[in-house]
């Protein structure tokens, strides 16, 4: 018996001939219980990926199998509704003239009507909705829908669920609390699922893992932590960190900076060229009328502003200062590199190792 939810192996799929593959030889596991979160930006591979796995669509090549069953490949395709999947859609995609109990209860229709009426209640329960479950989809909150839905998708208790951006649609304050509500609930029964989003926070927020996918390919795959902290790619860097990136040259002592010698060791030959992933946190500025680099703009984010400033070189990074720190644009600063930690470095886009 596999010890994996879900495998994918070698997967491809394109949908027109003059077209870019829309998902290129992707492959992939996961264990019971884990939650998935596939993040990139819009056209990726991310969505075509998920409904490949569901059966909405047919791979060009490779195979997707659940558990012990090939659901996709090797000559064999299972539709959908013998999947043993559940799905989330990014619009809630409720009945509206079923109302709560009815929409929840939907999937288990051919089942005994008392295993239905415990197993949708038990749902409702769950997910903090049975004081709801006479209402009508548009009596109820934008939250509510969503929790709805996710109750729809979890009664027949599917092998794995998926969700496709089902937070897209909700506000931002609330965004924040239902997709807190979602994973906990996820984690509490141990469900194993695979999260679609373009949202670098919500993935980091959501996934037990991630898998970063750029143009129909994965790029890395880890946790929120390995992949802030130690991205492979040089994409994978820019795009999960409000990354800048500068200029550094290898030397004995490490590698000397336009801001400073970072004391860390590549292992490149000496005078060999790299780019330096820095973000606003490992960026210490001072005010000094002799300084060579300038304040260019300060945005107040509540807690921090956030300086734009302009290096000697004309190179463009970002600087956080506390909120009680105000500096005008124009104002001539000293900026240091004091990131207290090694920062990823990139030699033709992939991340060179540093070592002791």
């Amino acid at each position: 018996m596999s010890s994996y939810a879900l495998e994918i192996r070698d997967l491809s799929k394109q949908f027109e001939p003059d077209q870019a593959p829309a998902v290129i030889n992707i492959s992939l596991s996961m264990q019971k219980g884990e939650i998935l979160a596939l993040v990139g930006p819009s056209g990726c591979g991310k969505t075509t990926t998920l409904r490949l796995i569901a059966g909405f669509e047919q791979p060009d090549a490779g195979s997707v199998i659940l558990g012990d069953r090939t659901v996709a490949g090797n000559g064999r395709f299972v539709p959908p509704e013998q999947r043993g999947v559940g799905m989330v859609f990014q619009e809630h995609a409720l009945f509206p003239h079923l109302n709560v109990f009815e929409n929840v209860a939907f999937g288990l229709s051919k089942r005994p009507k008392k295993m239905v009426e415990e197993s949708a209640n038990a749902m409702l329960k769950l997910l903090g909705l049975a004081h709801l479950e006479k209402r009508y989809p548009h009596e109820i909150s934008g939250g509510e829908r969503q929790r709805v839905a996710l109750a729809r998708a979890l009664a027949p208790q599917p092998f794995v669920l998926l969700l496709d951006e089902p937070f897209s649609s909700l506000d931002a304050d609330l965004r924040i609390q239902i997709r807190a509500e979602v994973r906990e609930i996820l984690k509490s029964i141990q469900a194993t699922a695979i999260f679609v989003t373009h949202d670098q926070e919500e993935a980091l927020v959501m996934g037990d893992r991630l898998a970063v996918f750029n143009q129909g390919s994965i790029e890395q795959i880890g946790t929120p932590e390995e992949i802030f902290h130690s991205p492979q790619a040089r994409f994978v860097a820019e795009f999960m960190g409000q990354t800048d990136f500068l200029v550094g040259e290898v030397s004995p002592a490490g590698i000397q900076t336009e801001i400073g010698l970072l004391k860390q060791h590549l292992e490149l030959p000496v005078g060999t060229q790299v780019e330096i992933g820095i973000r606003a946190d490992d960026i210490a500025i001072e005010t000094h009328p002799g300084g060579k680099s300038v304040v260019i703009s300060r945005q107040f984010k509540g807690a921090l502003n956030i300086y734009l400033l302009r290096l000697p070189s004309g190179q463009l990074v970002h600087a956080y200062q506390p909120h009680t720190k105000i500096i005008q644009a124009g104002t001539p600063v000293h900026v240091l590199a004091a990131p207290g930690h090694w920062l990823p470095c990139f030699k033709d886009g992939r991340a060179v190792p540093t070592h002791q």
